[in-house]
């Protein structure tokens, strides 16, 4: 056998062993980690504490960049803090991986209070109006 089929032979080996797992490391189970994070933020969102409730869930989003609820939540711990842009810009993140669900009209009508709180009238009518249409109800 010609030296370079052992080297490719090898190779294949090494490559289908990464790939299958063999070696026992285990791939964490990112999911579980996003929501631990998620839960996290939670718990300092309800206890005020914005800064680190951002930071749990900018963690989770890391770990999930499609993570709706964290996005939400993020957006949730900004308009607390008076910082509208950005709760606005992670609602909209939110609407986009979530926006025809009883999910979706809560950051709509969320959003549209952060317009509000702005002075942007139209947005905010528009969002509230788009949440109502899927069903948000107070």
């Amino acid at each position: 056998m010609a030296p370079y089929h052992r080297i490719y032979r090898v190779a294949l080996v090494l490559l289908l062993a990464a790939v299958s797992g063999c070696g026992g490391n285990e791939v964490p189970d990112i999911s579980a980690a996003a929501a631990t994070e998620l839960k996290k933020g939670r718990d300092f969102l309800g206890r005020g504490d914005f800064d680190t409730a951002i930071a749990s869930f900018t963690e989770a989003i890391r770990l999930d960049p499609n993570y709706a609820e964290a996005y939400y939540n993020c957006g949730k711990a900004y308009s607390n803090k008076g910082e509208y842009d950005k709760a606005i810009e992670d609602y909209t993140k939110a609407i986009r991986r979530k926006p025809h669900t009883r999910f979706g009209s809560m950051a709509y009508k969320d959003r549209g209070d952060a317009y509000g709180e702005k002075g942007e009238l139209q947005k905010a009518k528009a969002d509230l109006d788009k949440a109502k249409s899927l069903g948000y109800e107070p």
